[in-house]
């Protein structure tokens, strides 16, 4: 399958209806947004396969749902440092930072580096992807040491006080994710959120606060613990 067809398929499944719920959710790129749903896409992504030249054409396109493509079909082995820039400079919506983020960035061996250097960013999608990045980590990299997570527990409580809605949460998203990892991160993750709580600054102490709230509940602690019991 070539560009112009999967464009054309994209075009065929537009849904106006669909693209304007997803405004309502806080999907509001500035690129064309056709209203494909993300199942589709990732059926389309099946058949594809990996196809990272392809994947760069179709980013290029500026049209949202063949950005969310690409990042389902664009090979890890293949992005450079220079390719994550790239694309995390024109990532604006929640949606497409945290697709890359999780579809793709992750399984990059610059993953670990760019949360941290992107954590510190002022534009507010590439910040909320370092975070993402953070979060999808502790999720999907399964084979990581708990060493590899403690440097993103100071840019957490850093960067915990900025009020931009897909930042905070994102933040949250983070810390929570690394917590549920493990009884050991979660102890850290735990005395980070407490550490929030205490904080002068009111979106840092929601952050904490959330944060508490999951980390120390009956349900994490139980998986947790059977988790260790296991191994």
């Amino acid at each position: 399958m070539d560009y112009n067809e999967v464009l054309a398929r994209l075009q065929a499944w537009a849904n106006p209806q669909a693209a304007s719920s997803a405004a309502r959710g806080g999907i509001r790129p500035k690129t064309t947004l056709y209203g494909v749903p993300v199942p589709e896409l990732r059926k389309l992504s099946k058949q594809i396969r990996r196809n990272h030249a392809l994947a760069l054409q179709l980013w290029e396109s500026g049209i949202h749902e063949a950005r969310l493509l690409a990042t389902m079909i664009a090979d890890p082995k293949q992005v450079t440092d220079a390719q994550m820039d790239t694309w995390a400079a024109d990532f604006d919506s929640w949606d497409i930072c945290d697709q890359c983020c999780g579809n793709l960035f992750d399984q990059t061996p610059f993953a670990y580096a760019k949360a941290i250097e992107w954590s510190s960013r002022e534009e507010e999608f590439v910040k909320r992807a370092g975070f993402a990045l953070m979060a999808y980590l502790a999720l999907h990299d399964k084979r990581a040491d708990d060493s590899q997570f403690l440097p993103f527990f100071p840019v957490i409580q850093r960067e915990a006080t900025d009020g931009r809605n897909f930042v905070k949460k994102a933040v949250d998203w983070a810390l929570r994710n690394i917590g549920k990892r493990n009884l050991h991160l979660n102890k850290l993750a735990i005395e980070t959120a407490q550490a929030l709580q205490q904080s002068e600054d009111k979106i840092a102490r929601w952050v904490g606060s959330t944060a508490f709230r999951e980390l120390t509940s009956e349900a994490v602690q139980q998986r947790l613990l059977r988790k260790e019991e296991s191994e």
